[in-house]
């Protein structure tokens, strides 16, 4: 390899993972180029082909997507085409160029009612919008030609931007109560390994033409429910001297979305395992560091 900077495209720039990917301590000789929306129309598919095509990237990472899951199901036409067209748009433009592409995808693909973690051949049957949207985008990089890796993961938190860990410290300050839904099980996933795990497969599959594509599963290790992460949130915020609030466990039924969540999204690792050698931490060490980042270190 030569000792020029090697790039790789990466989009999403204001989401969490785009955030981590830019941070991330790149191995030598090696460049994370983030977009946003601002850079690259994902619903205009020539765009998509021209940023591809304008420089020579080692690869690209679509971390892109349209994931606000409620709102999908009202607005179906503008998921499917960030979630489904804008990954079918860079799995041909990457053929076209031989880069390989990685595309993050979501427990959302499985209908939750499997007993133990899904494994990545497992049956998909999304039940809502994004989930099939997903899927699309899923499907679209698999038949577009390119040499790819999809990495599906779940219940993604980090310091930045919306999400639960955030929403529940938010709460968590202004009532002395919350009430959670605890027969949902998942394991979090902390941005940051995502991240690192994700600049992990680019690197190797640029490098190497006999690297392993397909699909592969990232969270953090273990499976918790969300009245049980949030519980684990106020443990750990408490010991910084942050909020904390006592969490009142409750049903999927009592509290009704717009869009059906999977019960069970907890995922298992043993392709990206087998695969890569990545062996994700536990969740409640990945939680540890995002607190803090967000409070301050225990005290």
């Amino acid at each position: 390899m030569s000792d020029a900077i090697r790039k790789i495209l990466v989009t999403g720039a204001t989401g969490q993972l785009g955030i981590e990917l830019a941070r991330a301590a790149w191995p030598q000789g090696w460049e994370a180029v983030v977009i946003g929306r601002e850079a690259l129309d994902l619903a205009d598919p020539e765009a998509v082909a021209t940023a591809v095509a304008g420089q020579p990237w080692a690869a690209v990472i679509n971390g892109a997507a349209y994931t606000a899951v409620d709102k999908a199901e009202s607005d179906a036409v503008a998921a499917w085409r960030i979630n489904a067209l804008a990954p079918a748009a860079f799995g041909g433009a990457c053929a076209k160029v031989d880069i390989p592409l990685i595309q993050v995808s979501t427990d959302y693909v499985f209908d939750g009612s499997k007993d133990g973690a899904w494994e990545v051949d497992d049956p998909v049957a999304p039940l809502g919008v994004y989930g099939a949207s997903k899927l699309g985008g899923e499907l679209a990089v698999r038949t577009a030609g390119a040499r790819h890796a999809i990495v599906r993961t779940a219940w993604v938190v980090s310091a930045h931007g919306q999400n639960f860990v955030k929403t529940m410290l938010r709460l968590g300050a202004q009532r002395d109560a919350l009430r959670v839904v605890d027969d949902q099980r998942g394991s979090p996933t902390s941005a940051v390994d995502l991240a690192c795990a994700l600049m992990t497969i680019a690197v190797r599959l640029a490098e190497d033409t006999d690297a392993p594509a397909g699909t592969f599963h990232f969270s953090n290790a273990g499976a918790v429910s969300w009245a049980g992460f949030a519980a684990e949130i106020f443990r750990q915020s408490a010991l910084r001297g942050g909020p904390a609030a006592e969490v009142m466990p409750i049903t999927t039924a009592e509290y009704p979305t717009p869009a059906r969540r999977p019960a069970n999204s907890l995922l298992s690792h043993d392709a990206v395992r087998a695969a890569y050698g990545i062996e994700p931490r536990p969740w409640q060490l990945a939680l540890s560091d995002i607190l803090d980042e967000l409070i301050g270190a225990t005290k």
